[in-house]
């Protein structure tokens, strides 16, 4: 399935409404470290007080999923403050521990894989949800993209090409009914330059073609 692509232009908001139908009940699947690294990419905070506004404007937003993994015998996570914040501010936060591992070469990894509990949970809501919008260019994704379709379910991605190289799998971009640019949404979600940057990412995302381990 084709999707529609809707970069950064100045009639990008505008486009971006489009996508959605105010009589739709939409559902956020966030994969927090890609999303991170994908905004990270592009020289801006993510706020998800706007982010969680903006998805409420465009629709009935049912439910709001955040994902990460967490290092446990860390005595503090500079993730931490963020993930209480979330929990707290009308987002579902999901975590589970990260493995921690020394590779061959004596580098310490982190591997921390979520995509199994983000698509349990979406596939569990498929009867509930119109409108299902992923925050992730990881391809692994794509099958669950697929799968919701044929549900007859609506599926928007949100990652961004406007990096190098791109941050979205293209086949995950060329299966989504929509792809929405996270260049374009800065100017909705991204943070203030005056405000405190948000917490750093515990875990940091893995490249969408890449295996689950990265470096900490």
């Amino acid at each position: 399935m084709g999707c529609r692509y809707y970069s950064h232009n100045n009639n990008f908001r505008a486009k971006a409404y489009k996508m959605f139908d105010p009589r739709e009940k939409i559902a956020l699947f966030i994969d927090g470290a890609n999303l991170y690294a994908a905004a990270k990419s592009l020289g801006f905070d993510i706020d998800y007080r706007k982010l969680l506004k903006a998805f409420q404007s465009r629709g009935y937003l049912l439910r709001a999923y955040y994902y990460t993994a967490l290092v446990e015998d860390q005595e503090y996570s500079s993730i931490r403050p963020l993930i209480d914040w979330l929990d707290y501010n009308g987002y579902k936060v999901v975590t589970k521990p990260a493995k921690e591992f020394t590779d061959s070469a004596g580098r310490r990894k982190i591997k921390g894989n979520m995509d199994i509990e983000l698509t349990i949970d979406a596939m569990e809501l498929a009867d509930s949800v119109d409108h299902f919008v992923i925050f992730s260019g990881d391809g692994d994704f794509r099958s669950l993209v697929e799968a919701l379709q044929r549900r007859g379910r609506k599926v928007s991605v949100v990652s961004t090409m406007s990096t190098q190289p791109p941050m979205i799998a293209d086949d995950l971009r060329r299966q989504a009914d929509h792809f929405m640019d996270l260049k374009g949404l800065q100017g909705e979600i991204g943070r203030d330059a005056s405000e405190r940057p948000a917490p750093r990412q515990s875990v940091t995302a893995r490249d969408h073609d890449e295996d689950d381990d990265t470096d900490y």
